[in-house]
């Protein structure tokens, strides 16, 4: 058995332990105790350092195939509707060979900041090979958009012979949608039929809210622009939340990215659904679309998750830069709590239970965060901004 020694260690799901030890042996924790423990298990002892050692973080949502296009990341307010025209335009016209690039980096990046698990959103799946061979646990959310309900059938089985083409990799793939405004209401429909959608954007930005409450100027022009202006739609003048759920697509384990424009009635009927949310702070600022109420979900009973979004919003997939804005948006929120979210509400969201915590019989993929001196607080140095996690190799 091999033990490793850090000045904290955080199970999670349980009190940071001072100069704790975790016993690793055959890649599962087997043993977890203080360092001063008379009855600690045998054998060589790795010393860490002064930081802080938890289980490896979960990235519950981001798009790992647009980390090339970074030079379209939001500038100066230019609004969500623009930002969304321009990465359309841009992925149209992308070198393959550039973004099969720029996938590898960006997993050597999730890797080498500490992060064991992805959920990914993926249009093309063109990138499993790349996941499978990455050392990553994969989930990855197969996103089908499709506003017109003339080809919703035809998607639809597209999608299905893509993912029979798919079973039996080294990565999970599942059918997900992309959100209310983008995805015609029969498709919703029938993946709703089928059990899903797995993944979906919900409540994001306020061309997606005032589309569904009676229209949106700036969407209905985009949608033209792609030339699905003959498409009709009866605006339900509902939230995007209260769309969806008549429509049979709210479900048990469907994660839901964002969530940013949510009542107390959505969020009711989020919790009440058990609905995972997905939030990106980053990327919501810097989008400029507003920041998810993550207190006010946590208090209406959802499990609420961690992710970065994409290298086309955000400037990094370190996914401790999203617990550090969480932390600066809402500087009353528990860190025990963004730390949570960023690694066994994360795991559970993709359903792997035995990863996003530190326990006996738990898979030990893990973290460590060095800091310069013993920190006073392992939570609260984990979501300050100046802690930078690595992989912890067994």
């Amino acid at each position: 058995m091999q033990l490793l020694a850090a000045s904290w260690v955080v199970p999670v799901d349980g009190p940071p332990m001072r100069d704790g030890l975790v016993g690793v042996e055959d890649g599962r924790i087997a043993w977890m105790g203080a360092g001063t423990d008379p009855g600690r298990p045998r054998g060589p002892v790795r010393d860490l350092g002064p930081g802080v050692l938890l289980p490896g973080l979960v990235n519950a949502h981001c798009h790992l195939e647009l980390s090339h296009l970074a030079d379209v990341r939001p500038e100066g307010g230019r609004g969500f509707v623009a930002w969304v025209e321009a990465l359309v335009e841009r992925r149209a016209h992308a070198d393959p060979a550039r973004g099969r690039a720029a996938v590898r980096a960006a997993l050597d990046e999730v890797k080498a900041t500490g992060t064991i698990a992805v959920g990914d959103v993926s249009n093309a799946l063109d990138h499993l090979d790349l996941l499978e061979t990455s050392g990553l646990e994969a989930v990855v959310f197969h996103e089908l958009l499709a506003w017109d309900p003339a080809r919703a059938e035809s998607v639809l089985d597209q999608a299905r012979r893509r993912l029979a083409a798919s079973a039996g990799r080294g990565v999970r793939v599942r059918l997900a949608a992309h959100a209310p405004h983008s995805v015609s209401p029969p498709l919703l429909r029938a993946l709703a039929a089928e059990g899903g959608p797995a993944a979906i954007h919900l409540a994001e930005s306020e061309a997606e809210s005032r589309f569904l409450d009676g229209g949106d100027p700036d969407w209905s022009a985009f949608l033209a622009r792609r030339g699905l202006g003959h498409v009709r739609f009866a605006p339900p003048r509902q939230t995007p939340a209260r769309y969806l759920d008549g429509l049979g697509v709210l479900h048990p384990g469907l994660v839901a990215a964002h969530c940013i424009r949510v009542d107390a009635r959505d969020r009711e009927l989020l919790g009440r659904r058990g609905v995972f949310v997905a939030v990106c702070p980053r990327s919501n600022r810097n989008l400029g679309v507003g920041i998810p109420p993550v207190p006010d979900l946590l208090a209406s009973g959802i499990a609420v998750c961690l992710g970065t979004d994409s290298l086309a919003s955000v400037d990094s997939l370190d996914l401790l830069a999203d617990a550090a804005a969480l932390h600066r948006e809402f500087p009353a929120l528990e860190p025990s709590a963004i730390v949570h979210m960023a690694t066994a509400t994360g795991a559970r969201a993709l359903g792997l239970p035995d990863l996003g915590t530190l326990a006996p019989g738990q898979r030990a993929a893990l973290a460590f965060s060095p800091a310069p001196r013993v920190p006073d607080d392992p939570l609260t140095f984990l979501v300050s901004g100046a802690a930078r996690a690595r992989p912890v190799e067994t």
